[in-house]
C-alpha cells in the first residue's frame, strides 16, 4: 500500500542574482531551508530569435524540499517575490518525493521512528 505523501521538492530557476528573493520568500512562506547553485540555460541563441526577448543564460537553482501541505504556499510566496508571472525570469514547479533522509528537522517524531526500524 502507498503511503500519502509528505514531501514535496521545490525547483525554482531564476537569472543569476535573483536566488536571495526566492530564498527569503520561502523562508518566510515556512520552507526550514534549501539549496542554491548556478546553472547555465541551453538554447539561448535560438531563444532570443524566436521569441524575441533577452534571456541571461547564467541561473541560480534553489532547492527545497518541504512538506506537502506547505507546497502551494511557499510556491506561491516564490513566484511573487522573484516575479515569476513576468515572461523570462525564470519558473518554478514542485515534484513529489516518494522517500527522503537527512532532513531530521522536519521529519515528525513518529516520522523518525519509522526510520530506526
Amino acid at each position: 500500500m502507498d503511503k500519502e505523501r509528505e514531501y514535496d521538492l521545490i525547483l525554482t530557476i531564476v537569472n543569476r542574482g535573483f536566488a536571495d528573493m526566492a530564498v527569503d520568500a520561502a523562508r518566510e512562506a515556512g520552507a526550514h531551508g534549501g539549496t542554491v547553485f548556478y546553472a547555465r540555460g541551453t538554447g539561448i541563441h535560438e531563444l532570443e530569435k524566436f521569441f524575441a526577448i533577452s534571456i541571461q543564460p547564467e541561473k541560480e537553482v534553489l532547492m527545497n524540499i518541504v512538506r506537502h501541505e506547505e507546497t502551494q504556499a511557499i510556491m506561491h510566496a516564490i513566484v511573487e517575490a522573484a516575479g515569476l508571472k513576468t515572461e523570462g525570469k525564470g519558473l518554478a514547479f514542485s515534484l513529489p518525493i516518494s522517500d527522503v533522509a537527512g532532513i531530521a528537522h522536519l521529519m515528525r517524531p513518529d516520522d523518525n521512528e519509522k526510520t530506526k526500524d
